[in-house]
């Protein structure tokens, strides 16, 4: 539809304390379209990680063989997210994810309180994902060459090169990021294909995953956990909107695209890998596989051969690797916009001269990264079966958060304000993707002790010490985003004001 809208919402801030007018703040560089964004976007979903990393711990700890049904309910919630999104996101004159629209539609408050709550959200996941990265290298080269390095060795080597990436233009990291993900695509399609027509273990029986009785066994709120982790990072398409080529249509374009194609292959390459080893057999495997994270592999070699475990085996890495590219990229911008408005020191918004990059905001989420991998590595704790288990768990509980306060500042907003936008996009999808979601949150969060083992004095699952640190984690930056705000208000109301022009 046409629409029309209220100019004072775009209106750039008065300037302030909080940093430079919309005219003088520094401005990233760049001209994505859609298919860079896409790959950006995807690649932080990272297929083949979600495929051979998370997968097999939802079929373990969640409900099995129903497992890839997960990721349809999953995907459905998002989509009604995204349709909210995407209205909105005209309305949003900078770039934006949560921060952005949550200060729009809510208030700057709880804005900030949602970034801070990004930050150690994507913190979290990209930390994850070192862990995991690390001991694949661990696994691959001591197998190849005999060399018994530490897992945090090989992390904190993919932190170094990331760094340099992050640091440079981003049309840079997007045209290493493509042929990765091409890639990774390829073989997971091929080994599913191949799975299939060869008919598995038992037959193929979709009834196995996806009936009621598939979805709802076993723990379905750890299932759901690792389902929506698969797609964290899909909204990040708006935090490129700055640096894409005609952002009313790429963004919305992109983040529909994202979602959809993400929803089928996920169903599609989760079904094979339970078709595989059969419903009765595909936890055992889980299981069996779990310490050294190779279900995928051991199932490539059962079907096609050693030879295409070992190319599943580079290619990801290679796809671990551009997972946290790219939230190495998102997470830098966060800081760069933070910065900008005055929450973080200045110096983080210096944009690179020659590469149009937040360079000093890359090299300080790098020097975070480095530094919690050193203490994760410290406190001896497994790589797989806590870094990256417990805190993808942490950050998926982050992420729906997110996601249910982004649905309330969508309707919030249109509500708000007199533009002519479909009661759909408006309403309608962004209330049913709240309730949902909110829904996913009760389970995600009543089965977290599950997730990383709590149990009471009687050995019955129940939420400890464990399970009240990571998400006290959460809560507490969400507290202390709130309170930063509410600091900033009293000192300096124009500086808080201005927090609704962020661009994160």
């Amino acid at each position: 539809m046409t629409t029309t809208i209220n100019q004072s919402i775009c209106k750039p801030p008065t300037a302030g304390t909080a940093g430079a007018t919309a005219s003088t703040r520094p401005e990233l560089a760049g001209s994505l379209g859609t298919g860079a964004i896409v790959f950006m976007v995807v690649a932080a979903a990272a297929p083949l990680t979600v495929l051979g990393g998370g997968t097999p711990v939802g079929i373990l700890l969640g409900n099995g063989a129903g497992f890839p049904s997960t990721f349809i309910i999953a995907g459905l919630a998002l989509a009604l997210f995204s349709v909210g999104l995407s209205a909105m996101a005209r309305y949003v004159p900078r770039s934006g994810a949560f921060f952005a629209y949550i200060s729009q539609g809510l208030n700057p408050t709880w804005g900030l309180a949602a970034a801070m709550l990004a930050m150690v959200t994507y913190t979290a996941i990209q930390l994850s994902v070192y862990c995991l990265i690390g001991l694949q290298l661990q696994t691959g080269i001591e197998a190849v060459t005999g060399a018994n390095l530490p897992w945090w060795a090989y992390s904190f080597l993919m932190v170094a090169i990331v760094a340099f990436l992050g640091y440079r233009r981003i049309d840079m990291s997007s045209k290493v990021l493509g042929p990765l993900l091409v890639a990774e695509i390829g073989v997971v399609v091929i080994l599913s294909a191949v799975i299939l027509a060869r008919g598995g273990a038992h037959g193929i029986d979709p009834a196995a995953s996806f009936s009621p009785a598939a979805v709802a066994s076993g723990a379905p709120g750890v299932a759901l956990m690792f389902s929506i982790a698969g797609f964290i990072g899909f909204e990040s398409t708006a935090v490129y909107r700055s640096e894409a080529r005609d952002p009313d249509r790429t963004i919305p374009r992109a983040t529909y695209i994202a979602v959809a194609f993400v929803t089928v292959l996920y169903a599609f390459s989760s079904f094979a890998l339970v078709s595989a080893w059969g419903s009765d057999r595909v936890q055992q495997v889980a299981g069996e596989t779990l310490a050294k994270g190779n279900m995928l592999q051991v199932t490539a070699q059962a079907y096609i051969g050693p030879w295409y475990a070992a190319v599943i085996s580079l290619l990801l890495i290679t796809s671990l690797f551009a997972c946290v590219l790219s939230f190495h990229n998102v997470l830098a911008r966060y800081m760069f916009s933070l910065s900008t408005h005055g929450v973080l020191p200045r110096g983080l918004g210096t944009v690179h001269a020659r590469h149009g990059s937040p360079s000093r905001a890359s090299l300080a989420q790098s020097a975070t990264a480095a530094g919690i991998v050193l203490v994760i590595a410290l406190l001896g704790a497994d790589p797989y079966a806590q870094g990256f288990t417990w805190l993808s768990g942490m950050a998926t509980v982050g992420f729906v958060t997110l996601m249910v306060l982004t649905c309330l500042a969508v309707v919030t907003f249109f509500i708000r304000h007199d533009i002519d936008v479909s009661l759909w996009s408006s309403g309608i999808a962004p209330g049913l993707g709240a309730v949902a979601l909110t829904t996913f949150l009760y389970f995600i969060i009543s089965n977290f002790p599950t997730l990383v083992g709590d149990a009471d004095s009687g050995g019955h699952t129940a939420a400890g010490p464990l399970t009240y640190t990571l998400l006290g984690i959460l809560a507490a930056s969400l507290l202390a985003g709130a309170a930063r705000a509410l600091l900033l208000r009293r000192k300096d109301p124009t500086a808080y004001h201005n927090l609704v022009d962020a661009d994160a």
